[in-house]
């Protein structure tokens, strides 16, 4: 009876050590990991990034780790984060013209988001440690000018499309996504992004090579018969060029029918944004125009509508307007899709 207690008692010791030994392991690889992340952390920071004040002189910032308490304001910052899987860190968001891509309305409907414009009084309580937005949100008016948040500890990032380095460029869209993925410690995401907009601006070129640029205008309705005009300076404008355009409407500006009917442009983008234009508000207001019916554009149905996220400080969407100027301009090379 004894011998066969001992056996008993033996084989719960043996139990015992075993399944220690495995909580024990688990704990084990659990640290690591955390050393491991920490390491990577640790390794990547501190990292300074320039950006600019409201007199758009040059600021250099610097993040002694990744931002946990973001406040992002306008369409460009919000999709940036989330293209990168940042939602987790945005504390609140406003400021969109149009609905976040399909790809991210999952992410995006667990961020908290304002209909109305975030005054400042707002934005202190909520105690962010990084704003992103445009140059107009460091306005006296609206957020006050970066110094400011600086003096409290909250960097700040203008986006550079935003008025803030002229002209503007794609290089200036690739710059800022890029140092989104420096600032999370996400470069390779930010990278992957920026290679996709390379390579379509590559594969236009290409399809065009030796061919006659086509005469276009980037424009958008200000009221019956005055446009403003998205020139080379534009990202719009970079773009066109980039793709075989002959922007013959090249600075921006504004002009009237009169001089549209004289350039008259082979193909017309006229941009929409928000509840200011609809997409066929704008289509509409220059096919059902009477007064330019003389237009080549008009007359073979080559007016596109194109959002104003994909012209003016894209972010992400700079790969949408990409493919909506290319395939504008050059229908045959995309199968008319």
């Amino acid at each position: 009876m004894k011998k066969i207690i001992s056996m008993i008692l033996a084989g719960f010791m043996v139990f015992g050590t075993t399944g220690c030994g495995n909580k024990d392991v688990a704990t084990a690889t659990k640290t690591e990991t955390k050393v491991e992340n920490s390491s990577k952390q640790s390794s990547h920071y501190p990292v300074t990034i320039t950006t600019y004040n409201y007199a758009k002189k040059p600021v250099k910032i610097t993040f002694k780790k990744s931002p946990e308490k973001v406040v992002a304001v306008y369409q460009n910052s919000i999709e940036i984060l989330l293209a990168l899987g940042l939602q987790d860190k945005i504390i609140a968001a406003s400021g969109l013209d149009h609905d976040v891509k399909d790809e991210y309305k999952s992410a995006f409907s667990k961020v908290k988001y304002y209909e109305k414009k975030l005054i400042k009084e707002e934005v202190i309580g909520l105690q962010p440690d990084f704003i992103l937005g445009w140059y107009s949100l460091f306005g006296e008016k609206n957020l006050g000018d970066v110094g400011f948040w600086h003096e409290r500890g909250v960097n700040t990032y203008m986006a550079q499309n935003s008025s803030v380095v002229k002209p503007d460029s794609l290089q200036n869209e690739y710059d800022d996504i890029l140092n989104m993925g420096k600032i999370f410690n996400v470069e390779d995401k930010a990278s992957e992004i920026v290679n996709n907009m390379k390579k379509e601006i590559e594969k236009t070129k290409a399809l065009v090579k030796g061919k006659q640029a086509v005469k276009a205008v980037i424009l958008e309705v200000e009221k019956d018969g005055v446009y403003r005009i998205y020139g080379e300076d534009s990202i719009g404008g970079d773009i066109a060029k980039g793709v075989g355009a002959n922007l013959v409407a090249n600075k921006d500006g504004k002009i009237g029918n009169e001089d549209l009917i004289k350039l008259n442009p082979e193909v017309i983008f006229t941009v929409y944004y928000g509840k200011e234009i609809d997409k066929e508000a704008a289509l509409k207001s220059i096919m059902n125009n009477a007064g330019l019916s003389s237009i080549s554009a008009i007359k073979s149905k080559r007016v596109h509508p194109i959002m104003l996220g994909e012209v003016y400080a894209s972010g992400i969407r700079t790969l949408d307007g990409i493919k909506t100027i290319s395939k504008g301009l050059h229908p045959e090379l995309y199968g008319n899709k």
